[in-house]
């Protein structure tokens, strides 16, 4: 066999992989022609009902071997599909792609693949989020360690820990929006941007020529138009839309690796199948494939963003083709990878192992430390030296967790202002803060906005409830 994609042969999904397919590319490509020679006819170009009719029963049936086989002999891929489309249509032969470049086709069915990329990437965060909010609300008051610098530092719950998460994800779905609503399309500009040939076509009328680019954009189901090109649309916009895909990709690393580190804690597990094997080895192991996956993923498609901002950054005047074939294979693969990365987000999430009894042992073994802080706050109301008090508690804390706080009762600082731990110091629930209450607010006050806005923008693909 040839080489083949581990992104298609093992990661991205069938619907992203269809998305990016060479038949929904060609069938984009027959639809911006169909348009372009219907909005050419309403404003006055003598092409007959029988062109326009004989190509729309043409849009998705496009022969790729017949079409390789012109490709084979014209050495130019859009050329190719002019002459077989002309083939299937003969009567729209002499009208197909009149005054257009071949950026009209290229570039603008990249757009409507990019707005359709992002729409199911939406769905994709919506779902991940929706997985994430039952974790979070299930366990928004366990208590667990908070860690700086992987050291215990306070307590937190499980449930914020896992909303710091989605806010991350939230993020993203916010700028998806953003790009997907704003995403403009190349138009109807012509060889290097400036319209000449639709100008020559309407005869110097360039209302009708302003008007085509707008009806054109327009039955591509796209409002914002760019007013400027030349022979291609601005590549910032590729890198504008690949920098969304790469913080999605963040997000993921951040919530993969922190699972990582939890399971090798013993806290949180990522899913285990019954049959799964975790190590060919050593058959006891249990490793956290998927997180680790989800960060290999994400190293990929982070990366790939900055090479879509070299190619904007390396456009020669009004187009180069430097560019053509590291987009063939940047965009779509970042798309996939992207995909991948939420595919797995959502399945790990939804199969997220809680140890509770693992947690508990954590936060035990850390309260006496923890409730130093409590001793020093209450030592300095009574009227004790800040800093003197904390040397007292320092020098206490390196001998260990052992009656730490008895030791600490029975220094003289300490029992000179009559100041000691009190039994209900040890509850680890006093010590979360408003973890639970900024867990409720997250999810009853900011994720109900946020998926109603993704299932508006993103209807066929946003299967999440608004509900978590």
């Amino acid at each position: 066999m040839t080489w083949v994609s581990p992104l298609s042969a093992r990661y991205a999904s069938p619907a992203m992989q269809a998305l990016w397919g060479d038949r929904r590319r060609i069938g984009l490509w027959r639809r911006l022609w169909l348009a372009l020679m219907q909005a050419e006819k309403e404003l006055g170009l003598k092409i007959p009902d029988t062109a326009l009719a004989q190509l729309r029963t043409h849009l998705d049936d496009a022969d790729l071997d017949k079409a390789a086989e012109y490709e084979r002999r014209v050495r130019h891929d859009v050329m190719a599909h002019i002459h077989h489309l002309g083939d299937q249509a003969p009567a729209a032969r002499p009208f197909i792609h009149l005054g257009a470049t071949s950026a009209y086709v290229t570039d603008n069915a990249d757009l409507v693949l990019m707005r359709e990329g992002m729409q199911l990437l939406l769905g994709r965060i919506g779902a991940v989020l929706v997985a994430m909010g039952k974790v979070a609300r299930r366990y928004r008051a366990l208590p667990c360690l908070a860690y700086t610098h992987f050291q215990p530092a306070q307590l937190t719950t499980v449930g914020k820990r896992m909303a710091m998460w989605m806010q991350d994800f939230a993020l993203d779905a916010e700028e998806l929006l953003h790009r997907t609503a704003t995403l403009p399309f190349r138009g109807v500009k012509g060889t290097t941007g400036t319209q000449a040939s639709f100008l020559d076509l309407f005869d110097g009328d360039q209302a009708k020529v302003a008007e085509l680019d707008t009806r054109v954009s327009r039955a591509m189901g796209f409002e914002h138009v760019l007013p400027i090109t030349g022979q291609t649309y601005t590549r910032k916009l590729d890198a504008q839309v690949l920098a969304v895909l790469s913080g999605i990709a963040q997000s993921a690393a951040k919530f993969a690796t922190d699972i990582r580190l939890l399971q090798h804690e013993g806290e949180l597990l990522e899913p285990f199948e019954s049959e799964q094997v975790g190590s060919s080895a050593m058959p006891y192991k249990r490793n956290p494939m998927r997180a680790e996956r989800m960060t290999s993923l994400a190293r990929f498609v982070i990366e790939v963003e900055g090479n879509a901002w070299h190619t904007a950054a390396a456009q020669w005047l009004e187009r180069t083709l430097d560019d053509s074939a590291n987009r063939r294979l940047v965009i779509p693969e970042a798309f996939l990878g992207t995909d991948a990365i939420l595919v797995l987000a959502t399945n790990v999430a939804a199969g997220l192992e809680v140890r509770e009894e693992t947690i508990a042992q954590h936060v035990a073994a850390a309260m006496p430390y923890l409730a130093t802080e409590r001793l020093l706050m209450r030592g300095v109301k009574a009227g004790g030296d800040r800093q003197a008090l904390h040397e007292v508690i320092r020098t206490e804390s390196l001998k260990g967790s052992d009656k730490l706080l008895h030791r600490l009762a029975q220094t003289t600082e300490f029992k000179t202002l009559g100041v000691r731990a009190m039994a209900d110091e040890l509850d680890p629930a006093a010590y979360v803060g408003r973890a639970p209450q900024q867990v409720d607010d997250f999810l009853d006050r900011v994720l109900p906005d946020l998926m109603r806005s993704i299932q508006a923008a993103a209807p066929a693909a946003a299967a999440a409830e608004v509900q978590v």
